[in-house]
């Protein structure tokens, strides 16, 4: 039993000094790292210093340099940069302007190869032109119905952490990181920015400015006038969704309305040029008459400025605002 003791003993000693050698070896080498890092330093006259990060943002509208600068001296970039980003699309000013030279020389080459009509090419290399930026701000009509639709959400969460006893900068944090994509990235920015220094009203000032929608400008109104004013913030958010939901409610039930007029826009506006497509390729020799006689060429343009003329003004008839 002794002999047990002793070898226990014997064993709980050697491995604390294994350990405790261990241990001042490693700081030994630290100290020796740094005295010759020291040394090193005092050499040369020069420290290691950490990189300096730049936090500003850069203005970048194209990849192509002298594009950029082109486009930094044009008025119509800044727009056309927020319209791309209301969009989400990972595009640059200079892909979206290129993008639409390509659709508007490539199409009005070929319609005057064809037809040798200048004015009737240059008018549908044009509006094949408008393409992308239609297909932009169909991104962004999209992206912004996903947040009319997440923002009711968003604000039940903010009454909840606002019940709980959180404070409203707490809250947004919250959304930012709970609420599903697009709106959370949209309040994180919202969060960032009051974190970083920024007035709360200005802050909430650029949400605005990033998602112009009248939901959000209610909510923000509700959100400064209680800030300045006083009052229960989670009764007036919670009322606010209230009615937001009720705004939905009943835009969707207007679309499901004007479901014919807008069907019957879209099929008067194409049936014209896909029935006309459809007829040359079936008898070319009859359809270049509107091309080649002067007659047919009047035809044209008066049939595309009452197709395009109808077109606005069913948009006009079914396009409601609530």
């Amino acid at each position: 039993m002794a002999l047990i003791l002793i070898l226990v003993f014997f064993g709980v000693f050697v491995t604390c000094a294994l350990l405790l050698s261990a241990g001042s070896a490693g700081a030994s080498h630290q100290a020796e790292r740094a005295r010759a890092n020291l040394y090193a330093a005092l050499a040369s006259g020069q420290t290691e210093t950490d990189p300096i990060v730049d936090l500003r943002k850069k203005e970048l509208f194209s990849a192509i340099p002298w594009i950029n600068r082109w486009l930094l001296q044009l008025e119509l970039a800044p727009k056309l940069r927020t319209l791309l980003y209301q969009s989400g699309l990972q595009w640059t000013v200079g892909a979206l302007l290129l993008m639409s030279i390509a659709c508007f020389v490539i199409p009005a080459y070929l319609l005057y190869w064809r037809t040798e009509v200048l004015i009737f090419s240059l008018l549908l290399g044009f509006l094949v032109a408008l393409a992308p930026l239609a297909f932009v701000l169909y991104k962004r009509a999209s992206r912004f119905d996903q947040i009319e639709q997440e923002l009711p959400e968003a604000l039940d969460l903010m009454v909840s952490g606002l019940r709980a006893g959180h404070s409203l900068v707490t809250t947004l944090r919250l959304v930012a990181h709970e609420s599903p994509e697009p709106i959370s990235s949209e309040f994180k920015i919202c969060f960032d920015e009051q974190n970083y220094g920024l007035e709360l009203r200005t802050a909430m000032d650029n949400l605005v400015k990033r998602v112009p929608l009248q939901d959000l400008r209610i909510v923000v109104t509700a959100i400064l006038i209680q800030k300045e004013s006083g009052g229960n913030l989670a009764e007036v958010l919670e009322k606010a969704a209230h009615v937001i939901r009720e705004r939905f409610r009943l835009k969707r039930q207007i679309r499901v309305y004007t479901a014919q007029g807008r069907l019957t826009g879209w099929i008067l506006s194409f049936l014209p040029i896909v029935l006309g497509i459809a007829l040359y390729l079936v008898n070319p020799k009859t359809m270049s008459v509107l091309w080649t006689n002067p007659v047919g060429i009047k035809l044209l343009y008066l049939s595309s400025a009452m197709t395009i003329s109808g077109a606005l003004i069913i948009r006009k008839i079914v396009n409601m605002k609530v």
